[in-house]
Order: structure tokens, then sequence, then C-alpha cells
């Protein structure tokens, strides 16, 4: 007992140093940019990969990925941060290209590839099948992060976060009957393979739905911002386990949480303050996983194992490719007849070329079971494929960008934006200012303060003016901004009356006439 003991609390100490190991490389990485401003131009993620790689290269393991540690730990508070902060106006507004991306899409890559690897490499149906399955799921996590730094438009990243939360689902659910059936546990009928997708994501909506809003009213009555803090943490991890014991899809089930608590829960059982403190939370909480995960995919390299299945993977790259082009035409097309509501070419573009592969794809070519033939290969593809697509793809969609001319006027919005914070600060300080008397203040010392602050104003009225004339287009974008602000000002006041028992109406019923103002905005 003692010696079970002893060798318990070895193994803890030895998972502590790793961890704090990992852990310190990803921070010493995220520092780099700073010292040296040529590191400003990769992706923060995408760094971590190059680095990843460097340290696979001289052959230093930090961790051994596993497939639970990326589905059970690292899987869902991404999934749950990324659908926190998703807004339901937008996602509504394209929930038909995003649906038809994420489901008809990935069954037109696992159809593609495996077809492809089976015709031109001579890799056996199931095996094909396995390696396409794994890659059919999208993680565009840094070039999301790179729209947001550049200012590209909310439609462009709603279209792509938007297909990765829902894709994932399917991609799993696709790659656990394709291994049941590599098992000989199913069989391969229409029939019982549409009633377990329905199972499967009746499960992982209906049981999402109903922890999303059963925290929502719960945090109605309180407000502890750690205590609800701690919810929405406890909800993500719950969620995916209690659904995955259900048998059904953990990552639909914490996506439909994290939309419900973000849209409507924080709305509702949160006030502003609250909100804010969630939010940067759920902020720091990916910022986090994500430094492990990429740093640890491109540290889980094996060169050798790369270089025996190089022609493998560069068939899948293509077909992968060809195959996303094919799916983004033909759903957009599509969507574009349903809906009336286009999406460009050049946004069709970077959705085909952004389509990058990462963390979900390695934790399903992990999970494969050792008793299937060629395991190694499948994963080993997999690896090569998905770095493949952080590498080149990823750092190449910023080029692409600016090709495009989709960046817009996102930089110059981004500077507006400032000088009108500065302008409202400024015009804060000055009111208290006049408005405190209190005594022992030189009022030299006050009127030399106001002078150089009414100095300040007047210099940011001229450079805001002077914006608003060169680009006439400010003049909506601070309409759009200042409704929308008003609208929240409504919106958090009927918040308030509920809470305090003021008002006995249903919160939503009075939301009803404010969120659609706001999408119209």
């Amino acid at each position: 007992m003692v010696l079970e003991s002893a060798i318990a609390e070895e193994v803890i100490t030895n998972n502590l140093k790793q961890f704090l190991l990992v852990l310190s490389v990803s921070l010493g990485v995220a520092t780099l940019p700073q010292i040296f401003s040529w590191f400003r131009n990769i992706p923060y993620t995408l760094l971590l990969v190059i680095v990843g790689l460097g340290l696979a290269l001289v052959d230093v393991r930090l961790v051994t990925l596993s497939p639970e540690l990326i589905l059970f730990i690292f899987l869902p508070p991404l999934l749950f941060e990324a659908a926190w902060n998703l807004k339901w106006s937008e996602l509504k507004r394209d929930l038909v290209p995003i649906c038809l991306y994420a489901v008809f899409g990935v069954l037109i890559a696992i159809a593609g590839v495996a077809i492809a690897l089976n015709q031109f490499v001579g890799i056996s149906l199931t095996t094909a099948l396995l390696i396409a399955a794994s890659l059919s799921a999208t993680d565009p996590v840094s070039v999301t992060a790179l729209f947001r730094q550049l200012g590209v438009g909310s439609r462009l990243t709603t279209l792509m976060e938007g297909e990765s939360l829902f894709n994932d689902g399917m991609a799993v659910v696709a790659f656990g009957f394709l291994v049941a059936l590599s098992l000989g546990t199913v069989e391969l009928e229409f029939q019982p393979i549409l009633l377990q997708l329905f199972t499967v994501v009746g499960i992982g909506v209906g049981v999402g739905a109903f922890i999303g809003f059963g925290i929502s009213y719960l945090t109605q009555r309180f407000d502890l911002p750690l205590v609800e803090q701690s919810l929405t943490l406890v909800s993500a991890y719950g969620t995916y386990l209690i659904i995955e014991d259900l048998g059904g899809s953990g990552v639909i089930g914490v996506v439909t949480t994290g939309l419900i608590l973000g849209n409507f829960g924080s709305r509702i059982g949160m006030n502003p303050r609250t909100r804010i403190i969630v939010s940067e939370f759920w902020e720091f909480l990916a910022f986090f996983v994500n430094s492990i995960v990429f740093l640890l995919i491109g540290d889980q390299i094996r060169f050798a194992s790369l270089g025996e299945n190089l022609q493998i993977i560069m068939v899948t790259v293509v077909a992968m490719i060809l195959m996303r082009a094919v799916a983004i035409l033909i759903l957009t097309r599509f969507s574009t007849s349903i809906t009336k509501s286009d999406i460009s070419l050049p946004e069709q573009t970077i959705l085909w070329w952004g389509g990058l592969r990462g963390s979900v794809s390695i934790a399903l070519a992990l999970s494969v079971p050792v008793t299937l033939p060629e395991r190694e290969k499948i994963i080993a593809t997999v690896f090569g494929v998905v770095l493949f697509t952080l590498l080149v793809q990823g750092l190449t969609i910023k080029p692409l960008l600016e090709k495009l001319n989709l960046l817009g006027d996102a930089p110059l919005r981004e500077q507006y934006l400032e000088f009108v914070a500065r302008h409202v600060a400024l015009e804060r300080v000055l009111e208290h200012l006049q408005a405190d008397k209190r005594p022992g203040i030189d009022p030299e010392f006050r009127r030399y303060q106001e002078t150089l602050i009414k100095g300040e104003l007047a210099d940011l009225r001229i450079e805001i003016d002077k914006l608003q004339g060169e680009y006439p287009n400010l003049q909506s974008f601070t309409t759009e901004q200042f409704r929308g602000e008003l609208l929240a000002i409504e919106a958090d006041t009927y918040a308030e009356f509920v809470k305090s028992g003021r008002l006995n109406k249903e919160l939503e019923s009075m939301l009803e006439g404010v969120l659609p103002n706001q999408k119209e905005g």
C-alpha cells in the first residue's frame, strides 16, 4: 500500500513537472514577438507549432499527446469559448450555409479523400475512410485569430467559426461510425445510420439546451461573479461528459450550451460586470489551452514516419484541398439559391484556403484502435496533413486576404474607435475635475489640468473630424456603434428590473424587440 502511494505521488510529481515545462515554453514563445518584431507577422498559434517542430527535430518530447487528453481536457473549453463569443444574430443570418458546410461538406471531404487514397495510392478503403474522417473537421483557430487582428469582416469570421463548431460534431460522429464499421460492430445500412445520427445529435442538442437554459435561469437568482464563472466551467466539462455517457455527441452538446449561455444566459442572469469577468476568463482559458495544444502538435511530429508516408500525405493534401473547393463552391451556390444571401467569390476563396486542420483531427487519428491494421500509417498521414495546413495554408492566409482586398477599412475603424475612446475618457476626467470641489487642491493646478485636457480634446476632435471627412463610411459605422450601445443599455435595464423583482414579465419576451434591432443596426 505504501509502495503504491509512493508510485502515485511520483507520477503526479512527474506530470506536474511536464505540465510546467510545457507551459513555460508556451509562455516563452508568447514573448518572442515583443522581442523580435519579425515574429509579429506569424500568428501566435503557428509560432507555437514551429517551436514544437524545432523541439521535435532535436528529439525533445515534452508530453505524449493522447486522444483522451485532447477530447476530454482540451476540447470542451475551446468549444465552449468559441460558442460563448459567437453572436446568435450573426450565426442565424448564415445558419444555412454553415449547416451545409458542416454536414455535407464533411461527407464530401470523406468521400473524395477516401476515393483518391484508394485509387491513386492503393490504400485499403477502410484505412482511407478513417484517414478522410479524421481530417474532415476544420480547426481555423489561427485563421480567425488573424481575422480579429487584421479586422476582417465579422461575417467571414462567423462562417468559419460556425462551420468549425458544427462540423467537429459531425466529424466525430462519422469517425465513430467508421471505426465501428471497421470492427464489424455495425452494418452499412441507410436506416440504422440515419437513426444513429439523429440519436447522437438529438441527445447532444437536447441535454446541452437543458443544461444551458437551466444555468441561465439559476444565475438569475443571485449575483456572484466567481460562482457564475465557475458554473460556466463546470457546464463545459459536465455537459461533454454527461452527453458522452448517454451516447450522444459531447461536442454538439458543449456548443449548444455555450451558445445558449453566451447569447441568453449572460444577458438574463449576469450583470454587465459579471459578463466581462466571465468573458475574460474564457479568453484566458482558450489562450492557455491553445498554447499547449499547438506546441504539442509540433512536438509530436515524427520526421522519419512522415518521410515513409510522404506520397500518401501528398495525395491526401491534394485531394483534401480539391474536395474543399468543390464543397465550398457547390454548397455556397445551393445556399444562395435558398437564402438569396450571396457569399462573394473572394470570401469563398478564404473559406476554402482557411479550412485548416488541427487538434480534433489528431485526436481522432490517435483514437484509432490498435487492433486495426495500418494504424501507424493513419496517424502519420494525419499529422503530416495537419502540419501542411497549419504551416503552408496558415502562413499564406494573410497575403491572400490582402490580395483579395478583404481587409476593408477595419484598421481605419480601429483607429477611429481609439480616438473616440480617448475622447470619452478625457471628457469624463474633465467632468470629474470640474465637479470635485475638495479643499486643499491648488486652484492654479486645477486650471492647468483643465487647460491641458481641453487642449487634448480639441486635438482629438480635429483628428476625428479629419477621419470622418476623408472616409464618409465612418459616419454610418459611428451611427451603428451608438445605436448598439443604446440597445444594450435598454436590454441591461430590463434585466436589472427582472432580477430585482420589480418586473415579473419573462425577460426573453422583453428582449424580442431589442435583439432583432441590434441585428438590423
